[in-house]
């Protein structure tokens, strides 16, 4: 289970209106419109995966946010959105078939992505880890599915 402080309970209490309005928007609005995701929304946009993340789903996405891009060795970034195949593994990678919230991630070790791979899913300390990416926010309710914020960019174990 993910660890819960009385500051993230405190900080859950604050978020719970904003995930509430989230639910009649699908995922792609709800992260465009948190405003920490304009990398991940113009990867999206550049492998051509907005329309179907807008579509009835439901979906998991594991979502690095600018920070985690951020984190890439330079120029990476730059190189993957004229590359739209390694793109498009990558970001697939990144979903999750179904509906998967923070009560079931924690229950599982692995899970089978839409690019075909399997996330590995670890628990250490009372966090969450996905493929070596810590969840630093989880369970952002959208029409079409759920967004669990991660902090690095998670690379399929072939790339």
């Amino acid at each position: 289970m993910f660890k819960f402080t009385t500051a993230a309970a405190l900080a859950a209490s604050i978020l719970l209106p904003l995930s509430t309005q989230a639910q009649t928007k699908d995922i792609v609005t709800t992260a465009v419109e948190a405003g920490s995701f304009s990398t991940l929304a113009a990867a999206l946009d550049a492998a051509d995966l907005i329309g179907v993340l807008q579509g009835d789903g439901p979906f998991t996405v594991f979502a690095p946010n600018d920070a985690a891009f951020a984190k890439l060795p330079e120029g990476t970034v730059e190189a993957l959105l004229a590359d739209k195949e390694a793109l498009t593994k990558i970001l697939t990678f990144h979903v999750v078939p179904g509906k998967v919230t923070s009560d079931a991630v924690v229950k599982i070790s692995e899970a089978s992505t839409v690019a075909g791979i399997n996330a590995q899913i670890e628990v250490k300390m009372g966090e969450v880890y996905v493929s070596g990416a810590k969840v630093i926010k989880a369970d952002i309710a959208a029409s079409n599915g759920v967004i669990h914020v991660i902090d690095s960019v998670m690379l399929p174990p072939d790339f």
